[in-house]
């Protein structure tokens, strides 16, 4: 129980009459009627407080969270009062978001019951916990609070962004995925794999005639060819330390993570096969090319686990396990950021040496708030120097995607958070054009 802020605020003016009977003693008398009132008010309201069970708290959210997204989380309130109450709730939150504003104030009806929603947005993968629900109660007298605890601890696990994944999937569904900036690509040229053989019919390409076939069975036998499908798709993240940079909270390794989820499902979408690699100082990872049910759960559980680590890039222990590992040409999109031309230049045999195998896409980032800063006018000559610093950064990246392009190698510069939709605008293009 706690006296609330009124109860002091009527104690403390009463306590102010009864001291200003020394001076005028009718106003003694008046006092000591206003303690009686007063004391007889509190003893009725905490009664009234603690004659029912009061309210009650339960927490609705997922059991997981999407890394990224924003999570909603319910409040169910029943009042098992008959009168109506006022209440303050306070939802503790896991520590790691940092928030002093899940605290609601509100009113419920007699025996009713309300719901509160907010929103929580992870930007760290792993297990979150939550505390328990504390609710201040109080009446129309509002002299005691009455505190109401309700359990809610609860561990909940923060995943790879599948609410974007969800997204992407019902977009996808309606055809809308133009919405998310996702492009429409007219196909050229023409990647055909065989399907089956049939019996010749008039009209079939003289071309496709299966010689051998139709010896054996006394008449013309044609092949059949369809679109190329089951290409392999393989997500290459980077996890050393440079990307451990954050944008909008989140790192550069987790931005990696959500758009290699959403690729994963678009490549599968499109009858491909989705894989996965992760690698630091040491290869790490290896999830093959499939695209068999239940495949996007395994990707997602993987992803899940990963984390960067403090050491040097290796693209050499990356290359070898690629040369051991996939032996049929495929789509490498290569995740991973440059601090300059130099760093770039120490994996560039290794990019090269991989791209003489397989298709290579490194998809590297720029950083939009430097951008954003260059666009902004200097003053002093401090911010001169920094203009100048930004704008060296800047025309490096650039540089970077004009050496790797001179080398036949595909590249992608992209902000944080323009990553998904660019990654799966590229990879449309790609597939389109038959170049993997």
């Amino acid at each position: 129980m706690f006296l609330s802020r009124r109860f002091y605020i009527i104690l403390s003016i009463i306590i102010a009459v009864l001291g200003s009977g020394y001076w005028f003693a009718p106003m003694f008398d008046i006092g000591r009627v206003l303690l009686v009132a007063f004391a007889v008010a509190a003893v009725v309201d905490v009664v009234l407080l603690y004659m029912k069970k009061g309210v009650q708290a339960v927490r609705q959210c997922a059991d997981r969270f999407s890394n990224g997204d924003e999570n909603d989380v319910n409040l169910l309130l029943t009042n098992s009062y008959p009168f109506k109450v006022w209440l303050n709730i306070i939802d503790e939150i896991p520590h790691v978001f940092q928030r002093r504003d899940i605290n609601f104030k509100t009113s419920i009806q007699p025996s009713g019951v309300q719901t509160i929603t907010y929103q929580l947005r992870p930007t760290q993968r792993g297990v979150y916990g939550f505390g328990d629900i504390r609710v201040f109660v109080q009446t129309v007298l509002g002299l005691v609070q009455r505190r109401i605890t309700s359990e809610g601890k609860r561990d909940v696990k923060v995943y790879p962004s599948y609410l974007m994944l969800h997204k992407y999937e019902l977009l996808a569904i309606s055809n809308r995925l133009t919405e998310l900036g996702i492009k429409r690509i007219r196909r050229v040229g023409n990647n055909t794999e065989f399907e089956q053989i049939k019996d010749y019919v008039a009209g079939d390409d003289f071309r496709t005639i299966n010689w051998k076939a139709s010896a054996r069975r006394s008449h013309l036998m044609v092949n059949v060819y369809q679109d190329e499908r089951s290409q392999q798709v393989f997500n290459v993240i980077d996890k050393g330390r440079v990307m451990q940079h954050a944008f909008h909270g989140m790192t550069l390794f987790d931005y990696a993570i959500n758009a290699s989820l959403v690729l994963s499902y678009i490549a599968m979408h499109k009858e491909d096969k989705a894989g996965l690699c992760t690698f630091s100082d040491q290869f790490d990872t290896f999830i093959p090319a499939q695209r068999s049910p239940g495949h996007m759960q395994n990707i997602l559980e993987s992803l899940y686990g990963q984390q960067t680590t403090f050491g040097e890039t290796d693209f050499s222990a990356l290359l070898d396990a690629v040369n051991r590992h996939v032996t049929k040409r495929s789509l490498m999109i290569v995740y991973t950021s440059f601090s300059g031309v130099v760093a770039m230049r120490r994996q560039l045999p290794y990019l090269l040496q991989l791209a003489r195998r397989h298709r290579v896409l490194v998809v590297y980032f720029e950083d939009a708030e430097q951008k954003e800063y260059v666009a902004t006018r200097a003053h002093t000559t401090e911010e001169h120097y920094q203009h100048v610093v930004a704008e060296k950064f800047i025309a490096e990246q650039r540089r970077i995607s004009t050496i790797l392009s001179q080398h036949g190698i595909l590249n992608l510069l992209t902000t944080p958070d323009n990553l998904s939709p660019d990654i799966v605008n590229k990879y449309l293009e790609l597939k389109e054009r038959g170049v993997f």
